[in-house]
């Protein structure tokens, strides 16, 4: 009976018609190959970029590299998981726990603006304290939400994002933000 109750603790959000986001661990510097490859095998796959200027001893160069290294995800139904698995370089799909949790359409959002957005932003940290939900409302990042998981210096904030498995950090300027975990004062 016992192994009966531990499959009830275990949730699996694959669906066998709708697809879903999840996020997949890949060989190190792999994660563009595997893009191309999940492409290739008919899987819609998504793989955050950001632009990062390299400067060299005679020359600058700007590079698209992976904002979480590693890592990759797919929208996928039940049946196409084997096909994930099998893609070279794929190690495994990230879970929490045991369990295999999907990424939700908004968080994929979320990244993309982050992905999106050149600018480098800050954040007056004063005004903000560790476990502060907070919400950006202007800019392209409108609508980005998450608990503000630590204060790095006077320009620099982690914001944790739920169902990731990370924390994505970024600057941000304290004007486009606001907290939200306060109720709104009638």
């Amino acid at each position: 009976m016992k192994g009966d109750n531990k499959k009830e603790e275990f949730t699996n959000q694959l669906d066998q018609e709708i697809p879903r986001w999840f996020a997949i661990y890949t060989n190190f510097r792999r994660e563009k190959l595997v893009d191309r490859m999940l492409t290739q095998k008919g899987i819609q796959a998504y793989l955050p970029l950001q632009k990062v200027t390299r400067r060299y001893s005679k020359k600058i160069r700007v590079q698209q590299i992976p904002l979480l290294n590693c890592y990759l995800f797919v929208k996928i139904t039940r049946s196409q998981y084997i096909r994930v698995l099998e893609t070279e370089h794929v190690l495994k799909f990230i879970k929490i726990g045991k369990n295999m949790l999907c990424v939700t359409d908004e968080e994929i959002e979320i990244i993309k603006k982050v992905t999106g957005e050149g600018l480098p932003l800050e954040i007056d940290p004063s005004s903000y304290v560790e476990g502060d939900v907070v919400e950006v409302i202007s800019g392209n990042l409108v609508g980005l939400r998450g608990t503000l998981a630590s204060i790095e210096g006077k320009k620099r904030f982690s914001i944790a994002l739920n169902n990731l498995g990370c924390t994505l950090k970024m600057t941000v300027d304290p004007s486009i933000l606001r907290r939200v975990d306060q109720p709104a004062i009638a």
